[in-house]
């Protein structure tokens, strides 16, 4: 992963600090402003220097999207929730992060946090990104901790090209279409961890090694941080079904339930993978133990072809005197007592060999598969 998933990082405000105060990390992103003002039959994406520019628009009968891109610089935030009189304790939510996802009614206004993710640039893992949504009559604000990057470029052109029904709806359908964007970017995440626990398990199975073990920790992990991130959001959708108010219509409340379903979906396919994660711990464990078990009989085998043969040289190490008595030894001055002696030795350890391999014991002894077995 390009950064490290913290299961324990939270937003949380310093002890005696007022409402409303803006905990603005120092590596934030500068704000940048971007709106996006349709109606049925003519559509304007105009980025903005400040705030104030974005007036003109919001008394037109058009629908408006401020896109707030980085929160870094607060002076634009206060203008922001100034111009549309934002709650305190609401701008708080959004510009804190990282901070679980929420649905709240705030009057005339809808906020809702949710999180965006996308795969990592190189090698495994995701990223994610905190979004907030605050809903007026007619307008939507978008919060974003990055201007780099974002998941709503589908919606932004069909928005140009007029492409579909999103024109000719209002500002619920809009929330509707960036939340679904949004949850489908999850898929492409699960996918990708789909492929790699599918290469884990060959590894936990033929080549369990130390980095496996760990491989097997850090993938528990990055998927318990996913669950988090989507669990709440599950919440989120459901409440905003049953409790949106009067800014998403009967028929927005459908396409949301379609949003939901998908969320079950992605659930569903995490949790799969949470226990075939598991289960991948087992399976390590029962694999080094079967390489234990296969060395130890290795060494057995070989410990039992050398013990007659180590008794055999044993008691001839022991160099009685046949001269004394013809009882000591005799074989000693044998003109081929020597090579007698050995091929009875090369006898015994053939023999326990043969004898070892017609049982089997050799048959069992895992090895790391040859290339040729890689590649089919």
């Amino acid at each position: 992963m390009t950064e490290e998933l913290d299961l324990l990082d939270y937003n949380y405000d310093l002890p005696g600090s007022l409402p409303g105060t803006l905990n603005i990390p120092d590596d934030a992103e500068p704000t940048e402003l971007v709106l996006i003002s349709y109606d049925a039959k003519h559509a304007i994406q105009k980025t903005l220097h400040t705030p104030q520019e974005c007036l003109p628009y919001l008394e037109q009968n058009m629908v408006c999207w401020l896109d707030v891109r980085g929160l870094g610089t607060e002076s634009v935030l206060r203008q922001v929730g100034g111009i549309f009189n934002l709650h305190p304790l609401l701008l708080e939510d959004v510009v804190n992060v990282p901070h679980r996802p929420k649905l709240e009614l705030y009057n005339d206004q809808l906020l809702m946090i949710v999180h965006m993710v996308r795969p990592a640039k190189e090698g495994r893992g995701f990223i994610a990104e905190q979004v907030g949504f605050i809903l007026q009559q007619g307008v939507l604000l978008t919060m974003q901790e990055e201007s780099l990057w974002d998941c709503f470029d589908p919606v932004r052109d069909r928005l140009k090209r007029n492409l579909g029904m999103l024109r000719q709806r209002g500002v619920g359908y809009l929330a509707y279409t960036l939340l679904d964007t949004l949850v489908d970017g999850y898929f492409p995440v699960l996918e990708q961890y789909g492929e790699y626990i599918e290469a884990l398990e060959n590894e936990v199975v033929m080549r369990p090694t130390r980095q496996t073990l760990q491989k097997i920790h850090e993938l528990r992990r990055e998927l318990m941080m996913l669950r988090r991130y989507l669990w709440p959001q599950r919440t989120v959708i459901n409440s905003l079904i049953r409790d949106g108010g009067d800014f998403l219509t009967q028929e927005n409340r459908i396409y949301l339930q379609d949003v939901y379903d998908h969320i079950i979906q992605i659930l569903d396919i995490l949790e799969t993978y949470r226990e075939v994660a598991s289960s991948l711990m087992d399976v390590y464990l029962s694999s080094v133990n079967n390489r234990m078990n296969d060395v130890m009989k290795l060494l057995t085998v070989i410990s039992t072809i050398f013990i007659p043969l180590t008794f055999i040289a044993g008691v001839y190490g022991m160099n009685f005197n046949p001269a004394a008595s013809p009882f000591n030894m005799p074989e000693l001055s044998w003109y081929w007592g020597y090579p007698l002696c050995l091929g009875v030795m090369a006898t015994i350890a053939i023999a326990l060999f043969t004898f070892f391999w017609q049982q089997g014991w050799f048959a069992n002894f895992s090895a790391p598969p040859s290339p040729a077995e890689d590649d089919r």
